[in-house]
């Protein structure tokens, strides 16, 4: 596997978090004509102690390919709102109906379900607003907002949601699983990459690396979720866990087995090094990022 570098995800994540939380904060300040409420709600789920994974591959990307974190940030701030609002949307009671986000009561528990619906419309809509209005070339824009638009739309992240509902009751494969994580889990992971990458004015090839990492790490990250949902611990989750098996939902444990998940993982993390340490700075952070995603157990 590929070298893994000095400087640790915790690391990374402390480095960029504070540019990645200042730019939320000014980007959801909104105007006067705004309910309290709404921008509250808004707020507490955007804002929420997280990872920050998505914003923290595009800045990685975008220095990967040779420009400065700051380059990405809009872009990254657009993906970290159609994250928030996918997650306050699975909470729901017509979704998942989980009262537990990040170790806090979930969007429509701490406030009501409307509200949370809302605060979801309003994060989906505000991405592609700053997508439009805060990137000044205009091409760059063009192609943001398409790339964005495609990740999160009916073939990608609510048609993997779709599909892993359905097949709540019904018998599916291996492929079956794969298919729907690509698409609701990996879709926003690969385009966090490739919109970082288009922030730096990465070409094709580059584009193709970074598509290539994101999209082991996806469904790598997919997996390692559904083994924490049987073995993690809900304190350090700060979610409920054992909650995919009550549902009697589909997962890679459930099809393949514990040792068989955890071996499959290996080998997406070893593909995703292998793509990282062919990009122009050498993709250090991002091989780092993937051995935390492996080891993770939050």
């Amino acid at each position: 596997m590929a070298e893994v570098s000095t400087e640790t995800f915790r690391e990374v994540s402390d480095r960029l978090r504070p540019e990645i939380d200042a730019a939320l904060t000014r980007l959801t300040e909104f105007d006067q004509d705004c309910p309290e409420r709404l921008r509250e709600a808004i707020r507490y789920s955007l804002l929420a102690p997280g990872k920050r994974l998505r914003p923290v591959l595009a800045l990685l990307a975008a220095e990967a390919c040779g420009s400065q974190s700051s380059t990405a940030i809009v872009p990254a701030c657009a993906v970290e709102m159609i994250h928030a609002y996918s997650l306050i949307h699975d909470d729901l009671p017509a979704m998942d109906d989980d009262d537990l986000r990040r170790g806090r009561p979930t969007c429509h528990r701490q406030f009501d379900e409307a509200t949370a619906i809302l605060a979801g419309d309003a994060l989906l809509t505000r991405a592609f607003d700053i997508l439009a209005t805060e990137i000044a070339d205009a091409e760059q824009s063009r192609r943001c907002l398409r790339e964005l638009t495609h990740a999160a739309g009916a073939s990608q992240l609510v048609g993997g949601q779709v599909d892993d509902l359905r097949f709540e009751k019904l018998e599916g494969t291996a492929d079956d699983l794969a298919a729907i994580h690509r698409r609701k889990t990996g879709a926003m992971i690969t385009v966090s990459l490739r919109l970082g990458g288009i922030a730096a004015g990465a070409d094709e090839a580059l584009l193709t690396l970074l598509t290539k990492y994101g999209d082991c790490l996806g469904l790598a990250f997919q997996i390692t979720d559904d083994l924490l949902d049987v073995q993690g611990d809900e304190k350090s989750m700060g979610k409920r866990v054992g909650k995919d098996a009550d549902k009697g939902k589909m997962t890679f444990p459930g099809v393949w087995g514990i040792e068989e998940s955890r071996r499959k993982a290996e080998q997406l993390i070893h593909q995703a090094c292998e793509a990282a340490a062919q990009l122009p700075s050498g993709g250090d952070p991002l091989i780092s990022l993937a051995h935390y995603v492996l080891e993770r157990n939050h």
